[in-house]
């Protein structure tokens, strides 16, 4: 048997060039590798905005069930006791007539006042109840100076043509809504009249 002892570093030499070619390859893998976690867990970091907060989404909804539950509990107490409610107020309207500031006095008791009328809207609200009633105006206390209870002068104004006038010269410093029938009912009228009025009360619901 013959041994060919010069072949054997040639074989040597392509067996290491065979394990260092693996090696090498193996370790660019092994980079790659790391490198690709690296990219995708950046990646996913940068995403965060885009992938929704389901926790914080449940917990939004929660609260706000519990927003509404409340809001539908406040609506239904003020309902059992007559309470009407327009453009986030609620309203009381009297089934008993009285003077101008007894009718206050009641709305006072029931955490109100008598009803301010800021817009059209509200107006043709309270026309809706075709009745003489007190609003929350007057001027006591300067004449022909006409305030809101809240101490705020008139902006927009519904008096009937030729209102207010001391009618007879009678001292007319109340204002209620007397001609329902027409969007300028307004009219002045002795505060110690009895009337029917409406309670104003602002709720946040």
């Amino acid at each position: 048997m013959t041994l060919n002892y010069e072949n054997q570093p040639v074989a040597s030499f392509r067996k290491d060039r065979l394990y260092r070619f693996i090696f090498v390859g193996f370790g660019l893998l092994c980079i790659l590798q790391a490198t690709c976690n690296i990219s995708l867990r950046l990646a996913l970091c940068s995403s965060d905005e885009r992938i929704p907060d389901f926790e914080a989404i449940i917990k939004n909804l929660t609260k706000e069930g519990d927003d509404l539950k409340k809001k539908l509990n406040i609506f239904d107490s003020y309902s059992r006791q007559g309470w009407v409610y327009f453009h986030h107020s609620f309203y009381y309207i009297s089934s008993l007539k009285k003077s101008w500031q007894d009718s206050r006095d009641d709305c006072l008791q029931r955490g109100a006042d008598l009803i301010i009328i800021n817009n059209k809207e509200e107006q043709d609200f309270a026309r809706k109840f075709k009745q003489l009633t007190w609003i929350g105006m007057s001027d006591t206390e300067t004449e022909g100076v006409w305030r809101w209870v809240d101490g705020t002068e008139l902006i927009t104004s519904y008096w009937k043509s030729g209102e207010p006038n001391n009618y007879k010269g009678y001292d007319e410093d109340c204002g209620e809504i007397k001609h329902f029938d027409s969007e300028y009912g307004w009219n002045d009228l002795p505060c110690t009249k009895e009337n029917f009025w409406i309670c104003e009360k602002e709720v946040p619901i």
